[in-house]
């Protein structure tokens, strides 16, 4: 797979500007996902998940439809709420449990976002190559989750 088209320090400049301001969650969630979507290569969906109650509510996303609701614990979104682990996943077939929104998707990765260290939201990306996201992929974006994590959002 190809590295990010940005290097990390760029992208955190980028995202930070992308989404100073503004303090709509679904704004900002809809402008980070269309960042991601154009900065990482080899992707067919990358978008968020609300944590409502006992499961995830699909967010602002880029790529085909997808499932609107997974229970907490179901699933590589479902479990990296549960274990409160980023989740990342060479092949999805072998993942015990994964839902298959995009019949398409052969390796995810899945980072939880935090508001006052509560896990609040995932943020799901997919790929249709197999082990397309390194340790080094994790790291970048787990960094620019921070960054949209960061934002003032309006009650």
């Amino acid at each position: 797979p190809l590295p990010p088209l940005l290097g990390l320090g760029e992208a955190r400049l980028q995202l930070a500007g992308l989404l100073s301001g503004e303090t709509d969650l679904v704004a900002n969630a809809a402008n980070t996902t269309a960042f991601l979507n154009r900065v990482l290569p080899d992707l067919n969906w990358v978008g968020f998940y609300f944590l409502r109650g006992d499961q995830l509510v699909l967010g602002p996303f880029q790529g085909e439809t997808a499932c609107v609701r997974i229970p907490v614990g179901k699933g590589v979104c479902g479990t990296c709420v549960a274990t409160g682990d980023t989740q990342r996943v060479d092949d999805v077939h072998a993942f015990p449990g994964h839902i298959a929104c995009d019949a398409r998707s052969r390796s995810e990765l899945v980072v939880p976002v935090r508001a006052g260290g509560v896990i609040v939201a995932v943020l799901d990306i997919d790929s249709p190559l197999p082990a397309r996201f390194s340790a080094a992929d994790q790291a970048y974006v787990e960094s620019l989750v921070d960054v949209f994590a960061g934002c003032q959002f309006a009650d």
